[in-house]
């Protein structure tokens, strides 16, 4: 094992949610400028790689062929055998699982650093001991792994921020016709982990309707998981959205929100590229809870309503009645919204 005397070159192993992934930044930002000049790749899945490939400070990206939950003890032996001639100098593990510390310690990288997780000594020498109370954001806690000393909360600078590419942008724009139509609204109403965290369908409706009467047009962004939701806002809003559910990539639906006046959006994915790219957010919060997962950006505003039931961070209501969101008015987000676009 060779002797560290600086930082070179660090592999991040990547976490497998989009959000998570959006997060990480703060952590990556903060490790680029510390040992600068220093190469950072990550090992991550090809669902992910649009994320890191707008992190300027991100090198390679290299892909991680597994699926969530695989072990495949061979499969990460060799790719730890691969990485070897590359000489990590460190490399830090976001997921706190036993599996995600198997190639950094397959490919002898000799700093490797995460938190103490699920069975994980030997496998990590660095082994940091997760203070929830005091860190409970996901994108601090990533952060912390890079500070001597876990004292002080992540700040506004040290925000994941995701950069795009001016012409990239221009051409996804006009690719679905968003180049010259009126200033538009992006709204999010997918979220994967469950529906006790999207918001109803015939609210996304009856806002599609409040946006266009202000000069404003909506766009649906989601995946292939949300078309059935595209369809039915659009089937029961009197005007006529652009619903874009399953139609871009990742890399489109990140051009087309850096250009929004504005995104209203569940607590998903979608919620934290947002933050990260600055545009102005409306985030809408059901059975999770902003104080664990809020969109980390001064521009955004959270509406959640105070019910003894929620936070549960169940995937479907346990009561059955959702009211934690059915609650939320969309006349009182539309509100929100005209401020933020600066029409009232």
């Amino acid at each position: 094992m060779k002797t560290i005397t600086r930082i070179d070159r660090i592999l991040i192993i990547a976490p497998s949610w989009l959000g998570d992934a959006t997060m990480s930044h703060s952590l990556i930002k903060n490790l680029s400028e510390r040992f600068k000049p220093v190469t950072i790749d990550v090992f991550a899945t090809a669902a992910l790689r649009a994320i890191f490939e707008q992190m300027p400070e991100i090198g390679q990206i290299i892909a991680n062929p597994l699926e969530h939950g695989e072990l495949k003890l061979a499969t990460r032996w060799q790719i730890g055998q691969s990485l070897r001639s590359t000489n990590y100098d460190a490399a830090y593990v976001l997921p706190n699982s036993f599996k995600s510390a198997l190639i950094p310690f397959f490919a002898r990288i000799p700093k490797r650093i995460g938190y103490t997780g699920e069975a994980r000594v030997g496998l990590l020498n660095q082994r940091v001991v997760l203070n929830k109370t005091s860190f409970p954001l996901l994108a601090d806690q990533y952060l912390q792994l890079a500070k001597k000393e876990n004292t002080s909360c992540i700040k506004s600078s040290e925000y994941p921020h995701l950069s795009v590419e001016k012409n990239e942008a221009r051409h996804a724009l006009r690719k679905y016709g968003l180049n010259n139509t009126k200033a538009y609204v992006c709204l999010c109403p997918g979220a994967e982990y469950g529906a006790a965290k999207r918001w109803p369908i015939k609210h996304f409706a009856e806002l599609v309707d409040r946006i266009s009467h202000y000069d404003l047009h909506p766009v649906i962004l989601g995946n292939s998981k949300d078309t059935e939701i595209g369809r039915a806002i659009d089937k029961y809003s009197k005007y006529s959205p652009t619903d874009l559910t399953s139609k871009t990539s990742l890399k489109e639906a990140i051009h087309i929100i850096s250009g929004a006046r504005c995104v209203v959006t569940n607590d998903s994915g979608l919620m934290h590229i947002a933050a990260a790219l600055r545009t102005p957010l409306i985030a809408l919060f059901g059975s999770s809870s902003p104080q664990y997962t809020p969109p980390l950006s001064i521009n955004s505003k959270i509406i959640s309503l105070t019910m003894s039931c929620s936070p549960c961070f169940e995937r479907s209501c346990p009561l059955g009645h959702t009211k934690c969101l059915t609650g939320i008015e969309p006349r009182a987000v539309m509100k929100e919204v005209l401020k933020l676009t600066e029409r009232i």
